[in-house]
């Protein structure tokens, strides 16, 4: 935005300094001025005919007074130009700071040493906003050179068994249908998987009352078949669990737990369970599955987009697109809660959702 030119900060702290400097000096000559004058004589003689009378000293003095102020106006201006310097020089540390991350370089951090006062506050401030930006942004072009991957693999699988149909007129149209089938079917769920990643990323979301208890008694009925299919008992307990957010996107949140769950779990006679309910102003829930023990260094990383914990158990026919626990992780963030992980004692692992409750 294109401002008109003004006085710069230096010069106006300046032109400040020497102005009160002058001030204070002109008000404590005039007082010195004042109380000499009040008990000098205004005669020829002056005090006991030795003193000088009024008229010579205020000729006297005047010249004095004169030069005493325009040296306090030359000092002020001096030193007030040295002093805002030496106070904006934090300052000018954090534009050029600012002036660098707008050209694209956010690893430069500030670093301001020294006591703790309001500009080295605003230099941790910004060195911190730095590093969160900096994060943000490496994980955004990592989402992206990860989604370009994934999503040019299924085009080129399919681009491949098309060539080898028209190679070999002759090969099964069936089982060509049937494995294009099956990739453009993984290709639809990873494009809906990044949409929902997409959208709910968004500050803005459409809140209203949800309860945890119900969606996951909604999640669970819809994942009674995989469960069934693969032997899992899968129980929901617990009481009520409001909180405010969007209905969709917590349904989401809650299907792809109990998925991930199932999927990744024991070959058979596993369990999955998933329990609601409030801890003081805090509705929580809680996704708990068996399964093979999990390396601690491991957990940490599931939330993040195409990470796939290849050490978990899983069928092929479920073998995801790397993006639920991602989904799961963006959606407590909007609204925000906090989701913790934890590997069980006995394998598995345990998911726990903390969101803002409602009474």
């Amino acid at each position: 935005m294109d401002r008109r030119p003004g006085l710069s900060a230096r010069l106006r702290l300046t032109l400040s300094y020497a102005g009160f400097l002058a001030v204070a000096g002109a008000l404590l000559l005039a007082v010195v001025w004042g109380f000499l004058l009040r008990y000098v004589p205004d005669n020829q003689q002056g005090l006991l005919g030795i003193s000088p009378n009024r008229y010579l000293l205020v000729h006297t003095f005047a010249p004095a007074a004169a030069v005493a102020m325009a040296f306090l106006l030359v000092f002020g201006l001096v030193g007030g130009w040295i002093l805002a310097g030496r106070m904006l020089a934090p300052l000018t540390r954090i534009t050029a700071a600012a002036r660098t991350a707008g050209k694209g370089s956010l690893s430069h951090r500030i670093r301001m040493t020294g006591r703790r006062d309001e500009f080295r506050e605003l230099s941790d401030a910004f060195d911190s906003m730095l590093e969160e930006l900096e994060s943000h942004v490496a994980e955004q072009r990592r989402f992206a050179a990860n989604a370009s991957h994934e999503l040019r693999t299924p085009l080129a699988v399919s681009r491949t068994l098309l060539d080898v149909a028209r190679k070999d007129p002759t090969r099964d149209p069936g089982e060509l249908v049937e494995r294009l089938y099956a990739v453009n079917t993984r290709a639809i769920d990873l494009t809906e998987a990044l949409l929902v990643l997409s959208r709910s990323d968004r500050a803005h979301l459409h809140r209203e009352t949800v309860d945890l208890s119900l969606t996951a008694e909604e999640a669970a009925e819809t994942l009674l078949p995989l469960a069934e299919q693969r032997g899992i008992t899968l129980d929901v307990t617990g009481g009520e669990a409001r909180t405010s957010g969007s209905a969709e996107l917590l349904l989401r949140m809650v299907t792809n737990l109990v998925q991930n769950a199932l999927v990744h779990n024991l070959p058979a006679g596993g369990t999955v369970t998933v329990h609601t309910g409030t801890e003081g102003d805090t509705s929580v829930l809680r996704v708990e599955n068996t399964g093979r023990p999990l390396p601690p260094e491991l957990v940490p990383t599931l939330t993040e987009p195409f990470r796939r914990a290849t050490e978990r158990v899983r069928t092929e026919e479920h073998a995801g697109v790397g993006l639920g626990l991602a989904i799961v992780h963006s959606v407590v963030r909007a609204h925000d809660g906090t989701l913790d992980l934890a590997p069980r004692p006995g394998g598995g692992l345990l998911v726990t959702v903390r969101l803002p409750g409602i009474r």
